[in-house]
């Protein structure tokens, strides 16, 4: 209608001959076709929200009844698999470990029974969360004298009645000790005894068909797959027969601790299942010490690492953080600041972990008198990282605001390539850094102590997005720039999940 009426006042002022006139009926007309372009432009674009679900985490040490309990929340903040401590029965014993000797394969430990570990995989399907079984089939027990286990099964060094002879066991010859002293020799790694713990022959039919009946068992149960313990103590051959069979689909995910130098690596496991890589986590133990979260740093084949897609990525797990190889929850912030990372970064499938606090490396979880484990809870959980945590007290990362926000961006974000690395050359800037994931996502990181200003490049599309950690508002501008303060080790993450459309 604008136009129309300029059209008409234009004609007339042509007619009329007058130049102001015909210079105001110009005018009138470009004003009128300006704002019907207005009118008729598009609102922004945002890209759907992929909705990715795919981290995991190890709750090592949870009963099976606090598991069930935890579920729900799991499920709602968007992790998708729970890796457990061992199921089966195990030496007596108030350390951590006594939960890798095994004696016999019965469901039954300081975790919880047969009936309760059902009853929690059930309780976390209905929730939508998987779980993933610590299996421990490389070894038995590593005690040298005659016991009773856990659920009263009797058991030798070499004989668990019903179960496995001393024929079923590698008899060392490699090392003059019998434990693995040499990490260089593939046949000692893989023959020879573990830190004493008794070494099954995973090489013959009878252990083979043994350890698969065990997997078929806690199968059957509903557990989805399966954390392969000590795989790298076991050729790869051994593990493909064990695991063949198993129903389509079943997870099988292995440990296989990357050495240097070493001639077992991850990258001969890769077919069989996904790997935890361990290189991951040292460099980015590395990455955060050194105060820069390097957003080009390579991972995959051309870092040296397992593909994407047959890698699992942490920042620690039960292990590391007992033998300082890792940031853990001593790191505080620093190490929420990894957890940030891993969850953002498109490398592998993220594990976080859940445990307790403790002093002494072999110091095992909070337990009644008679030695079972009391139920973790995080309810009345702080919702960030500590400076300090009592021993005995359940950390809870899976409750802590920056973890959350981060598992809603990384759901945002699907499988989007990493982009718009981002770094400073200035003095103050130096320890923040960036990335994005295309138009779906960007995060920024500060690994330094005092917070600092700085203006990101991303390719997100214009308009107010709220961060994922902080629910403050930040406006992306048209050449899609944002300027905000990160905090001291920080983070802010931009989502099309939570940006005003």
């Amino acid at each position: 209608m604008h136009r129309t009426r300029s059209l008409r006042a234009l004609r007339g002022a042509l007619s009329a001959g007058s130049a102001g006139a015909l210079r105001a009926a110009l005018a009138g007309l470009v004003a009128a076709v300006t704002l019907g372009l207005a009118a008729c432009s598009p609102a922004p674009s945002f890209p759907e929200p992929a909705d990715r679900r795919d981290a995991g985490i190890l709750m090592f040490q949870w009963t099976w009844d606090a598991i069930a309990a935890e579920c729900p929340t799991l499920g709602e903040i968007g992790l998708d698999w729970v890796l457990t401590s061992p199921p089966q029965e195990h030496v007596v014993g108030p350390q951590w470990w006594v939960a890798y000797q095994p004696v016999s394969h019965r469901i039954e430990s300081r975790l919880g029974s047969r009936e309760q570990f059902a009853a929690m995989v059930e309780s976390c399907g209905e929730a939508g969360v998987d779980i993933v079984a610590d299996a421990v089939i490389n070894h038995m027990s590593g005690q040298d004298d005659p016991g009773v286990g856990w659920a009263g099964s009797e058991y030798d060094h070499y004989s668990y009645p019903g179960l496995f002879a001393p024929e079923d066991f590698h008899r060392c010859t490699e090392s003059p000790t019998g434990d693995i002293i040499d990490y260089r020799d593939r046949d000692e790694v893989q023959r020879c005894e573990l830190v004493n713990l008794a070494d099954l022959a995973t090489g013959t039919d009878g252990v083979r068909e043994r350890l698969r009946a065990y997997l078929d068992d806690l199968l059957s149960l509903g557990v989805a797959g399966f954390r392969i313990d000590a795989a790298k103590h076991m050729p790869p051959e051994d593990i493909a027969a064990i695991v063949d069979g198993l129903p389509e689909g079943t997870r099988i995910y292995q440990e296989v601790i990357r050495g240097q130098g070493e001639p077992i690596q991850p990258e001969e496991y890769a077919e069989a299942g996904p790997v935890w890589e361990f290189s991951y986590a040292r460099t980015l133990t590395s990455m955060v010490e050194s105060r820069f979260l390097n957003p080009d740093v390579r991972f995959g084949p051309e870092g040296r690492t397992l593909p994407s897609e047959r890698a699992i990525s942490f920042v620690d797990n039960h292990d590391t953080e007992r033998n300082g190889e890792t940031l853990s929850y001593k790191d505080g912030e620093a190490y929420a600041l990894a957890t940030a990372f891993l969850l953002a970064h498109p490398y592998g499938t993220p594990q976080l972990t859940s445990g307790y606090a403790f002093e002494g490396r072999d110091a095992g979880a909070p337990a009644d008198g008679e030695g079972r484990v009391v139920d973790a809870s995080c309810a009345d959980a702080p919702r960030g990282p500590q400076p300090r945590y009592e021993p005995g007290t359940w950390v809870c990362p899976h409750n802590w605001d920056l973890v959350r926000g981060l598992l809603v961006f990384r759901a945002a974000v699907g499988d989007a390539p990493l982009t718009d690395a981002t770094e400073f050359e200035a003095r103050e800037l130096r320890s923040v850094s960036g990335f994005g994931r295309g138009a779906y996502g960007f995060v920024a990181f500060n690994a330094g102590a005092t917070s600092a200003t700085a203006t990101f490049g991303t390719s997100l599309v214009p308009g107010r997005y709220t961060d994922a950690v902080s629910g403050a508002v930040i406006e992306v501008d048209g050449d899609g720039r944002f300027t905000a303060e990160v905090p001291g080790l920080g983070v802010i993450a931009l989502h099309v999940g939570a940006v005003e459309r």
